[in-house]
């Protein structure tokens, strides 16, 4: 008789979360509509909620993240305009050059310390005003910060910066796709983080568990631009009520539990911590991510060897491994998780 063999420990991204059976029973009796006339009720309740949410006048669902975060940068900028953006944001890393493809603007970078970036940075940075320079327009900010290991932006820090954007004219942009784990971690409500922002992108299948969408926010007219510029990037979408409501049924049900995605990113950082040749600082886990390498060895023999002992996550750079706990994962896979890992550093060579 074989024995049976442990299902991979997936922490590659919250983006491999499967919707439950309580999900897929309302999506299966989703009321649907056709979405480009404005007809798909399920859609329609789920943006409202949304952009009620968020302390907005209006949402538009998306496929995706990126698609939400471009059609954001479409709709504030014309070509030849210039967006600020941290070095490492997931809109300028991440998104296949979407800001010069699809919106034709420059992206001016600036350094921040695990994504955040000052008030002084944003203003030392902006060009005077002259036919030389691109016009700046948009200031974009990641809450939290993918590549900053999952780091929240700190609420005084975002309004320094508002403050800076409104005086020089600035539209401002979240990329918020894990907004609701910065909620989750500090009790700070959505809308209060949403309030600085002309524009904000939230994501509903990451650590809220569906399987498909994102929503836009922001003010009926900005909407009505960014509407029209989804259905030229092909994101027309018609009976999409039966994904908005996995959506929405994540929104309604998912948020509270991200403390539980917190609290087993933490100890995996822990559990880490105590395994021999490992770089990890647990004091920097505040949400769902962990970042960490086995030094002296490339990142990706070691996301490799980790495979091979049934865990699996992805090398952030040749450094660097990145952990992302989420709703597939429960508190033993982080204990056999860090066994496994321990492992790892014991056959080091």
């Amino acid at each position: 008789m074989t024995k049976d063999i442990p299902s991979p420990i997936d922490l590659r991204s919250d983006t491999i979360t499967k919707p439950t059976s309580a999900m897929r029973e309302a999506m299966a009796a989703a009321e649907v509509g056709d979405d480009v006339f404005g007809e798909d009720p399920t859609v329609r309740e789920l943006e409202a909620e949304t952009a009620a949410l968020l302390g907005k006048e209006a949402a538009l669902f998306t496929v995706s993240g990126t698609m939400a975060n471009q059609l954001a940068i479409r709709s504030h900028t014309e070509p030849g305009d210039e967006i600020l953006v941290e070095a490492n944001a997931h809109v300028y890393y991440y998104e296949g050059g979407g800001p010069a493809a699809l919106s034709g603007v420059m992206c001016r970078c600036l350094q921040g310390e695990r994504g955040v970036f000052s008030a002084g940075d944003l203003e030392s940075a902006l060009r005077p005003a002259d036919s030389h320079f691109p016009r700046s327009r948009l200031v974009c900010i990641e809450n939290t910060h993918n590549r900053g290991g999952g780091k929240i932006w700190p609420l005084e820090k975002i309004k320094e910066v508002a403050e800076v954007a409104r005086r020089h004219d600035l539209q401002l942009h979240l990329d918020g796709a894990r907004l609701w784990n910065a909620t989750a971690a500090t009790g700070i409500a959505e809308k209060q983080w949403a309030a600085p922002f002309d524009s904000v992108s939230v994501c509903f299948s990451k650590g809220l568990g569906a399987p498909v969408g994102s929503a836009l926010v922001g003010s009926t007219a900005l909407l009505a631009r960014a509407k029209r510029f989804r259905k030229m990037f092909g994101g027309g979408m018609r009976q999409a009520g039966i994904i908005a409501a996995g959506a929405l049924f994540a929104l309604r049900n998912h948020r509270a539990r991200l403390v539980d995605d917190h609290a087993d990113a933490k100890a995996l950082a822990e559990g880490i911590s105590r395994c021999q040749g490992f770089e990890v600082a647990p004091s920097e886990v505040e949400t769902n991510m962990v970042r960490f390498r086995l030094t002296g060895v490339p990142a990706q023999e070691v996301v490799e060897r980790l495979r091979a002992q049934g865990v699996l996550v992805l090398a952030a750079d040749r450094s660097t491994i990145r952990a992302v706990t989420s709703l597939m994962v429960s508190a033993e896979d982080i204990r056999r998780a860090v066994n496994a890992i321990a492992k790892v550093s014991i056959t080091r060579t």
